[in-house]
């Protein structure tokens, strides 16, 4: 008798930090977790190569944690599948993928908390996150909350919805501002959203609550299979449920949750570092979730402290603390004068404009001291270097900007201001910066395959090799550019012309997706105004605008003309010039030869003899003859970068003429004149000028 009370008792105990509801079939409907102490065989942490989530000691859920570097992705789930709508037929009973049926009604409830390393930094959210699999395959750690990656964000396949909690702003999904709680359904572009807050039980207003405090937050989500009514709801800890959900929104999830899904948390960091936390956790299908047991909650790891209490301490212990505090401090002040070569300086500009600041430290060590064996390019503003952050150990490229070059501050802060701020999966992300003394650092994402022109203009050693950059490969990689270039344009908040379009400066990703890089000779201005005149040409012979070479104003229109000549260069694998090895001879102009064999009607015999005929014939043509049209001398003929998208994407048909005249001899581009030209414009970058990251 007494064996059974106590197998009774103990059963009682567990049940305390973890309920699971059974229907007739066997199918969990639910479950309650007051911490995650005993919980580790429930959950699954997904791909234990890319995932960082486990269970602390105190039973805490940690989706990612600070002390372990930066860019991480934690994802937790709870291991068994869930039944969301109506049993299937015996015969269906193990196909999961049907969408038939209408979806349960469902709700949860959790406690969570983000804690930044530094107050005031920022890192990623935390999305609640219904998947059709226990794992969010392929995503990696980045600007977004380890949902979805560049391929298929937005994709309807994906079957996921998720509920975010992001403390940053990404501009390219829309997000409304920092701290905000948004509906998402296949895609990270909110379908609703709203600055987090709360309101008073008494529906007394609407209160703004921190995510990144720190502190615990409760959170709701309920979801209605009758009336297709989704509410979010959250307050801190100490309050009681609000009356008022934050967000309320219609919509029949059927179409979108298959008859099994999984439930659970994902989380990522960028470069700040912060800490992801689940303290307790509830789900029910078919009714409401079990209130958590605040009482029965684990307590939040300890943060770092901060200072050193000595007060109310024995003399004992205060005298070998002031022994090794003195020992301590004179090592510092020793290994400050050795390591003086390190110091970092803190520019005027750089309270205005600056961003993520790396120490000078950390890319000595990445790039192993600047060793010429980590160089990957030479230009004129300086050497590019591979490095390996010695933290999170993810590859970077940094652009070290020389003492001598005469525009590199100005050319620095350009690219501060303007890159800095720009997010597009087609543009080149700047991560931070480094400034000490006349030494100016940009750190990059790593590009692998190089830059452009290194692909297309590579040497092949037999007739018989294949050309490392097939049609398709070329074809998607000008799309990306066009795509990149009307952001720039018309997307983002401010007017971006980039001036020095080109092959050398489209650097190429591990999966060969175009990223456009060097925005150093790069302009900005307000939509509605005129860009204004300057008296320094900046650009490269052969993509330079005609107009922009009489009147030093570059425009959109200028960076489509740049387009035209990298749309040729891709094209033909030709130069914009070509200059001939004897000064006597004049240089061939890419695009006169081409306006010439299209004339005769073979403009086909101009594409690039590498890639041996093996392209498709209609895209091809699409190409040259897009080229030419943004290679127009009147920048009014030129199109916009959208109609070059719809051009390219088979939207719009190209204009049918031949009544052009693409006349360059105004601009005297032989061997001597390129010459003369080049002298009366000391301004002028060389083509190599802005290489950035391209392999050897």
């Amino acid at each position: 008798m007494v064996v059974v009370l106590l197998m009774l008792l103990l059963s009682i105990i567990a049940s305390s930090s973890e309920e699971k509801h059974i229907d007739g079939s066997d199918n969990i409907q639910g479950f309650v977790y007051n911490g995650f102490k005993d919980a580790s065989s429930d959950l699954s942490f997904g791909n234990v190569n890319f995932s960082v989530a486990d269970i602390t000691s105190t039973g805490v859920l940690r989706l990612t944690n600070s002390d372990d570097g930066t860019y991480q992705i934690g994802h937790a789930f709870y291991s068994h599948s869930l039944r969301f709508k109506q049993n299937s037929s015996s015969s269906e009973r193990n196909i999961t993928s049907t969408r038939g049926g209408s979806v349960f009604s469902f709700s949860t409830s959790f406690i969570f908390s983000i804690v930044p390393e530094s107050p005031g930094s920022r890192g990623q959210g935390i999305s609640f996150v219904i998947a059709p699999q226990a794992d969010v395959p392929g995503v990696k750690s980045s600007d977004v909350p380890g949902l979805f990656d560049t391929r298929n964000n937005g994709q309807p396949t994906n079957t996921i919805f998720a509920v975010e909690l992001d403390t940053i702003t990404n501009r390219e999904f829309d997000d409304i501002q920092g701290d905000h709680v948004g509906i998402d359904i296949n895609n990270l572009r909110s379908v609703t959203s709203k600055p987090s807050g709360y309101y008073t039980h008494k529906n007394s207003g609407l209160r703004s609550l921190s995510l990144i405090s720190g502190d615990p937050i409760r959170f709701w989500i309920e979801y209605d299979g009758v009336s297709k009514n989704l509410t979010v709801t959250l307050a801190p800890l100490a309050a009681l449920k609000p009356d008022t959900p934050l967000l309320f929104y219609n919509h029949d999830l059927s179409d979108i949750f298959l008859d099994s899904m999984y439930v659970g948390f994902s989380a990522s960091t960028s470069f700040s570092q912060t800490s992801h936390y689940i303290l307790g956790w509830s789900f029910k299908i078919n009714g409401a979730a079990s209130p958590l047991d605040l009482n029965q909650l684990p307590e939040l790891p300890r943060r770092k402290a901060t200072k050193s209490k000595l007060f109310g301490v024995e003399l004992q212990i205060i005298i070998p603390v002031l022994v090794l505090t003195f020992i301590i401090g004179v090592l510092f002040v020793v290994r400050v004068i050795r390591n003086g070569k390190f110091e970092d300086v803190v520019e005027d500009w750089e309270l205005e404009y600056g961003r993520q600041r790396f120490s000078y430290q950390d890319l000595y060590i990445a790039t192993n001291g600047f060793k010429e064996s980590e160089i990957l390019g030479i230009g004129g503003f300086g050497k590019v270097y591979k490095g390996v952050l010695p933290t999170s150990k993810a590859n970077v490229a940094v652009k070290k900007i020389s003492h001598n070059s005469k525009q590199g501050v100005r050319e620095f802060v350009s690219e501060i201001i303007s890159i800095g701020h720009l997010r597009h999966r087609n543009l080149a992300h700047l991560l931070g910066y480094c400034g000490r003394n006349r030494e100016l650092l940009l750190v990059y994402d790593y590009m692998p395959n190089g830059s452009l022109d290194k692909l297309i203009f590579r040497k092949y050693n037999s007739p018989s090799a294949p050309p490392v950059l097939g049609w398709n490969q070329r074809f998607q990689i000008i799309k990306g550019v066009a795509s990149g270039l009307v952001y720039l344009h018309e997307e983002w908040e401010q007017v971006v012309i980039h001036r020095d379009i080109k092959a050398s400066n489209v650097l190429l990703d591990g999966e060969m997706n175009a990223r456009l890089g060097d925005f150093g000779l790069a302009r900005l201005y307000d939509r509605g105004t005129n860009p204004e005149t300057t008296t320094n040409v900046a650009g490269t012979l052969g993509y330079m605008a005609p107009e922009l070479i009489r009147t030093g104003k570059a425009t959109a229109s200028s960076d489509v003309f740049a387009f035209g000549a990298l749309l040729l260069e891709v094209a033909c694998g030709r130069r914009p010039i070509e200059l001939h090895k004897s000064e006597s001879e004049e240089g061939e102009i890419l695009v006169d030869w081409v306006l010439n064999c299209w004339r005769r009607g073979e403009i086909l015999r101009t594409s690039d003899p590498n890639l041996w005929n093996e392209y498709v014939i209609e895209e091809m043509d699409l190409v040259l003859k897009l080229g030419l049209i943004c290679s127009h001398n009147d920048p009014k003929a030129r199109p916009s970068m959208r109609q070059v998208i719809q051009y390219l994407d088979g939207e719009l048909p190209l204009p049918q003429t031949e009544l052009w005249v693409l006349d360059y001899n105004s601009t005297t581009m032989t061997s001597s004149g390129i010459q003369s030209v080049s002298l009366s414009m000391s301004n002028l970058t060389s083509s190599a000028d802005s290489l950035l990251f391209c392999t050897r």
